[in-house]
């Protein structure tokens, strides 16, 4: 008598959490409103209305909310809102990132110890800025954008909070086996064939 075939054992699934970006992280990364306004000021650029951004984007929230009431469920208005709220929270954080890199850019670019271009911050053609001053002014140009983006962030995690009565946490979502490529799996079926 044979044995029935048996399908080969299947590996556990493995669930990771991915980590998701929180308002804590964006003001890490983003400049505060003193470093904004004494940007603005030292680069002559238009200051950051903080506090005008923050309250906008806490009354947009608001406002979708109530006009969406009659339609949308008190759970799927949750989640509707905590979408809504995680790409204004993302959006920050990618501006942030890019104004670290611009800061770091602009830092190497004006330092005589890390320039190895020494042509960079010499001064350009008359009417015309250098490389390390174009770099400086873009990264200026940078942290009043990422600063913004913080302020609407804020606002909008701050609407939610009024809306939904309880604190914003971004959506985790699971990883289902991390880290298990295509070729392994074919090869993994590939041997089971095998017997």
């Amino acid at each position: 008598m044979t044995k029935p075939a048996r399908a080969p054992r299947q590996p556990a699934r493995t669930v990771e959490r991915r980590k998701a970006t929180t308002l804590e992280m964006i003001r890490h990364c983003c400049p505060d409103a003193a470093l904004a306004a004494h940007i603005a000021e030292i680069f002559a650029r238009q200051s950051v209305d903080s506090d005008g951004v923050r309250e906008l984007h806490r009354r947009m929230i608001v406002e979708t909310a109530d006009a969406m009431s009659e339609g949308v469920g008190e759970r799927a208005m949750q989640i509707h809102l905590q979408r809504i709220v995680g790409a204004y929270v993302g959006s920050a954080f990618g501006a942030g990132q890019f104004y670290s890199r611009a800061v770091s850019e602009a830092r190497a670019a004006s330092s005589r110890l890390e320039n190895d271009a020494r042509d960079e911050d010499r001064d350009g053609p008359v009417g015309f800025d250098s490389a390390a001053d174009r770099k400086r002014e873009f990264a200026a140009d940078m942290c009043l954008q990422s600063h913004a983006l913080l302020m609407a962030a804020e606002g909008a995690v701050s609407g939610y909070e009024h809306v939904v009565g309880e604190r914003w946490k971004p959506y985790e979502r699971a990883v289902e086996n991390p880290g298990r490529t295509l070729d392994r799996k074919v090869a993994e079926m590939q041997m089971a064939a095998f017997g």
